[in-house]
């Protein structure tokens, strides 16, 4: 008797099975598009790093939300915002797609390992790095880089006694012409606050990084040539503090036009303000460089590329 009662259950089940749905499987292409989405809040922005059309990544997103039978975003004329749902899926997202290119590059690339040591001055460590170094690390998860943060100065000699890979530098043009590649070429302006009068005050305060960095060398050449009085109210190594002392419109700092935001304005003669030079962003490599390093010296030049693009 509980024989013949197992099995009417065994077979109640496998009646049962053909009626329940199968789990849909979420494609790789399309957690990506939508993790892009989730980092920049724009779709256009995001269409634009998938290399797809902001229609097709609609679509995306449309037929992920039907998979999943739940709303990920909240969308209004001016931004995009993860829902409660799409928060969970953005954290599942980044998992599955960290483990699908760590399987991958175990295949297609089981011998791309190692260390590399780069070499970068805090204002490229804190706007830059981070994203250059998450799309490389998609790309190639079994490379480790070690990052050393520093003056520009001190970066050059660590280069040159082999004790970084490679490095980013900021530099005069005129500069160091046989030393390390050319990458990206940005204008100094001066940024003050957005309707701030720091500008205003005399002697002019204003926030530098210490001796030895080329801005400082340039904004303050300047305005000594054009006999304008200051006095440095900043002097910090961390481009997070000058900023700080120039969104709170205590100082006006010597910035790269792409590093201001929304809350900062371009200052220049007809604030009585001299203009300031443009730099170069330079690749120095040791002269021996392992295939691990020249990966992440092709995918900075990609990145800068993709900037001075961009800037166009």
């Amino acid at each position: 008797m509980i024989w013949c009662l197992s099995s009417m259950l065994l077979i109640e089940d496998d009646m049962a099975s053909p009626f329940r749905p199968p789990l849909p499987v979420l494609d790789n292409d399309v957690l990506r598009t939508f993790v892009a989405i989730a980092e920049t809040g724009n779709f256009s922005t995001a269409a634009e790093a998938v290399l797809r059309t902001p229609s097709a990544v609609s679509m995306q997103i449309k037929k992920l939300e039907e998979q999943l039978k739940t709303t990920l975003f909240l969308r209004d004329a001016r931004s995009v915002t993860l829902t409660q749902h799409g928060e969970v899926l953005l954290s599942y997202a980044r998992r599955m797609l960290a483990l699908s290119n760590e399987a991958v590059a175990r295949f297609v690339m089981p011998d791309l390992a190692g260390v590399v040591r780069l070499g970068a001055p805090d204002d490229i460590a804190e706007r830059l790095l981070p994203r250059i170094l998450k799309d490389f690390a998609e790309t190639f998860p079994s490379i480790m880089v070690d990052v050393t943060v520093d003056m520009s100065s001190s970066l050059r000699k660590r280069v040159e006694e082999g004790r970084l890979d490679l490095a980013l530098f900021n530099c005069h043009p005129r500069s160091f012409p046989n030393f390390g590649e050319v990458i990206h070429t940005e204008k100094l302006v001066w940024a003050g606050a957005k309707c701030g009068n720091a500008h205003l005050r005399d002697p002019l305060p204003i926030s530098v990084w210490e001796e030895g960095c080329v801005w400082r060398q340039d904004a303050i050449t300047q305005l000594e040539r054009h006999k304008r009085h200051y006095r440095v109210a900043y002097a910090s190594a961390h481009s997070m503090a000058q900023r700080a002392a120039v969104l709170a419109d205590l100082a006006i700092a010597p910035f790269p036009r792409s590093y201001l935001t929304e809350e900062m304005v371009v200052l220049g003669p007809q604030e009585g303000l001299p203009e300031l030079f443009s730099f170069d962003v330079r690749l120095p490599t040791t002269p021996q460089l392992a295939i691990p390093s020249k990966a992440v010296a092709e995918s900075i030049r990609a990145f800068y590329g993709q900037l001075t693009r961009a800037a166009a």
